[in-house]
């Protein structure tokens, strides 16, 4: 291999980032630190939730990093509109100023793989994208499985743990109720003494199941429940 059909090669793999969001300086800045990154590549970006999926049906994506808060169409509204959108959707990231911000809870519902604060160190933010590109859920910094749990927790009658996990398994529930409590598949493996493969098997299970997109929605579905609750 040439080492121009090297370079070609290794530019399909890269992760492919579109960012959304309406300040300048921030996109500018996502932009170039993610660029040179090796194996991760920034596709296009867009200053509001409005021309969000217009860019992402012009350039596919594999990560959206998605603003919340932007005029026009919010990033929450954008989120819908891009999971809905036909084909393989991206995985969306939503970053926010706020550790406690109203619509975050609301995107993890709608389906985003998580969130990162604004001001999160660099290396956070490189690592977010290959964590979420890979296909899994987003469940650092530990402010996301608070934030979970601070709205889940709220009076608004959260659906009965019968109900909302109806036609799991007893290990399937043992599954859930640790995923939600930030547990990797090998430390499940190791509390519940099966072998890590199982433990994949049974978290595929539960997403299919219960048609959710990812680990965060197993996340929100725990806390939803009453499975887990805040606090523990």
């Amino acid at each position: 291999m040439s080492a121009t059909d090297a370079s070609s090669s290794a530019a399909a793999d890269a992760v492919r980032v579109l960012i959304v969001d309406d300040q300048s300086m921030i996109r500018a800045g996502f932009a170039a630190l993610l660029d040179a990154q090796e194996g991760i590549e920034v596709v296009g970006t867009a200053e509001d939730g409005a021309g969000a999926t217009d860019v992402v049906r012009q350039t596919r994506p594999d990560v959206v990093l998605m603003d919340i808060r932007m005029p026009k169409v919010n990033g929450l509204d954008a989120t819908r509109a891009v999971l809905s959108m036909p084909g393989q959707p991206p995985r969306i990231l939503m970053l926010t100023t706020f550790d406690a911000d109203e619509y975050v809870f609301a995107a993890l519902r709608a389906g985003a793989s998580g969130f990162l604060l604004k001001d999160a160190a660099p290396e956070e933010l490189v690592h977010a994208v290959r964590v979420v590109a890979s296909g899994e859920a987003l469940l650092s910094p530990k402010v996301t499985r608070t934030l979970i749990a601070d709205y889940a927790a709220r009076p608004a009658a959260p659906t009965s743990e019968a109900t909302l996990l109806n036609g799991l398994t007893e290990r399937e529930i043992d599954v859930v109720r640790l995923v939600a409590r930030g547990r990797t598949n090998s430390e499940i493996a190791e509390e519940l003494v099966l072998a890590e493969q199982t433990v994949k098997t049974h978290v595929s299970r539960v997403l299919g199941k219960l048609d959710l997109r990812d680990r965060t929605q197993i996340v929100v579905a725990a806390y939803e429940s009453g499975l887990v609750r805040a606090g523990e």
